[in-house]
């Protein structure tokens, strides 16, 4: 925004500056869209002299602002009579809009999770940006991830039903191993490889292959309602793809009372992020929470700051914080063992005090005496994630730092006649590695899953043949809501033993990775369909399957029983 606003203006970046309070929400297009909103505000502010606040109502808003791109694939796949994948073209199309915006990137990593956990021994993937004459659409949850993860999905499935054995099967028999069976279609070796272990788990804690027998029960006996049931995986690579973006910076000052400012490039949006990095911060400092104030993001402060997305928020800001207040930290040591006589490795920081031999003074203590020494009480922190790199020519390298793992059970019963249908249980097991916060990360993973749901169900874009949305309010397009929440959802955070990369405490990204979990609603959809028919039959079911698709899809399947 600093960079637009200044653009358009006519100015220097550094004329500009962009404080950004506690967003009320980060669903997409935080990262752009933005931008004309606050480029009309700032030109009204330069020609007038005057503040200027421009808020849109919500219709005027869902109809100017982008989208999460809307995809057409298609496929060709080879398999052996064990639904083992022995090559696969995909064709992605996606729509991009009026302009580029960040189609670039959304559809680099749908092709970059094309493969999901399954290894794809030979493979093309080829990417179409499609322009249209539809408003610009633009960065979303997952950023392109989920629309590369529907297709292999869909494939597997599909291979399942072909041979007429349990999807999970075939998922299982194609996730990646050890040896060359780890290479992604990018030539990157997946070294963190956990999924078997935890879909192994997951298996057996949702107790599935008697729910799978019980479900199949049911549906012999059972002519109008259907139930289905569905595991499916997840494996999300953490970093930007611009490998430029993956920097952050942090400034924190320590007052005279003990107490911390902190400041850093995340911004807030509910997900946690001002959270986890203040508890970074007190764990370095070893003083309570309560003692740090995070500070709105401040241009003035944090200058070049990239943008809170790509589930990088907590990685980069919690290190950048890290740097900086172990500055300080270290800085106060040198003064400490100076002023009381002791080595530096004989000052230790615990529990608002600091430890020096046998004299114990409290932290808020030490910081005053240091300022009466003229000891620099504030510094600044600056990260960039290590290992990085990738190669637009060659198409190969290595753009993620590590993958984010998780799998979910999602069972569904569906009424034949009109197509409605209820998600009565959900089990979910998501990989968090050293967790910073686990309810923080918990409600990440639930909301993440019911958003999924959403895109993949409820949530239908229209627009008429002028381009024009129809769907543009509250009224015509339906977000899930509480009364969709699953009766019964089982959810646990897989004990990984932490991230095998060096991350802040070895925990894993949050923000995108469940959002996919929900993907294992659809396939679950599409099995309650399959059973109208015999063994062998696949629907022919598309997202979102809102009931009216279901509805379709379940008369198609009967119309081909009746052929």
């Amino acid at each position: 925004m600093q960079q637009k606003v200044a653009h358009a203006l006519g100015l220097s970046v550094h004329r500009v500056t962009v404080v950004c309070r506690r967003m009320g929400g980060g669903f997409g297009g935080k990262e752009s869209q933005p931008a004309l909103f606050a480029c009309i505000a700032a030109l009204l502010a330069a020609k007038t002299k005057r503040p200027v606040k421009l808020r849109l109502d919500r219709d005027d808003d869902m109809i100017m602002t982008g989208k999460r791109h809307d995809f057409v694939a298609t496929y060709d796949v080879g398999f052996d009579d064990c639904g083992q994948l022995r090559g696969v073209a995909i064709d992605l199309a996606s729509r991009c809009g009026m302009s580029a915006d960040l189609s670039g990137p959304v559809n680099d990593r749908a092709m970059f999770h094309c493969d999901n956990c399954y290894y794809l021994p030979h493979v093309t993937i080829t990417s179409h940006r499609c322009k249209t004459h539809t408003v610009s659409n633009t960065a979303f949850r997952g950023f392109g991830g989920p629309q590369g993860m529907m297709v292999i999905e869909y494939v597997m499935d599909e291979i399942a039903r072909d041979l007429g054995i349990d999807p999970l099967e075939v998922r299982k028999r194609n996730f990646y191993g050890i040896g060359e069976r780890d290479i992604t279609p990018y030539q990157m070796r997946v070294e963190d490889n956990i999924i078997e272990a935890l879909v192994t788990e997951l298996e057996m804690s949702s107790d599935y292959q008697a729910r799978r027998q019980e479900i199949e029960a049911f549906n012999a006996t059972s002519p109008v309602f259907k139930r289905g049931i569905a595991l499916t995986p997840v494996k999300f690579g953490i970093a930007f793809t611009a490998t430029r973006l993956n920097q952050a910076g942090a400034l924190l000052h320590v007052y005279t009372d003990g107490s911390v400012q902190l400041n850093h490039g995340g911004t807030e949006m509910g997900q946690g992020l001002f959270t986890k990095v203040a508890q970074v911060a007190a764990e370095e400092l070893q003083i309570d929470i309560d003692r740090i104030t995070t500070t709105a993001t401040d241009t003035s402060k944090v200058p070049n700051a990239s943008a809170t997305a790509a589930s990088s928020g907590s990685d980069l800001n919690g290190k950048a914080a890290q740097a900086a207040a172990r500055t300080i930290k270290e800085r106060l040591t040198i003064f400490a063992a100076k002023h009381f006589h002791i080595p530096p490795e004989h000052v230790v920081f615990r529990h608002n005090r600091v430890e020096m031999g046998e004299r114990s003074i409290p932290f808020a203590e030490l910081v005053e005496l240091a300022y009466f020494a003229r000891v620099s009480l504030s510094a600044t922190g600056f990260f960039r994630t290590p290992k990085i790199h990738y190669d637009r020519e060659t198409f190969s390298g290595r753009p993620f730092l590590y993958f984010a793992y998780g799998a979910a059970v999602s069972e569904v019963i569906i009424d034949t006649l009109t197509g409605e249908y209820q998600v009565p249980r959900v089990d979910i097991l998501h990989d968090v590695g050293n967790s910073l916060n686990p309810a923080i990360d918990r409600g990440q993973i639930e909301g993440g899953f019911l958003q999924g749901m959403g895109w993949l169900t409820t949530e239908e874009l229209w627009w008429n043949e002028e381009g024009a949305l129809q769907t543009h309010a509250p009224s015509t397009y339906k977000i899930p809501t509480c009364r969709d929440w699953p009766a019964d959802v089982r959810l646990s955070l897989f004990e990984s033993g932490g991230n095998r990369e060096a991350t802040i405490y070895r925990s894993k990204a949050v923000g995108e990775p469940p959002l996919m979990l929900a993907i294992s609603v659809f396939h679950a959809l599409k099995d309650a369909i399959a059973s109208v028919a015999e063994a062998g039959v696949s629907p022919r079911l598309h997202a979102p399957a809102m009931p009216e698709a279901v509805l379709m899809a379940v008369e198609e399947v009967k119309g081909r029983i009746a052929q």
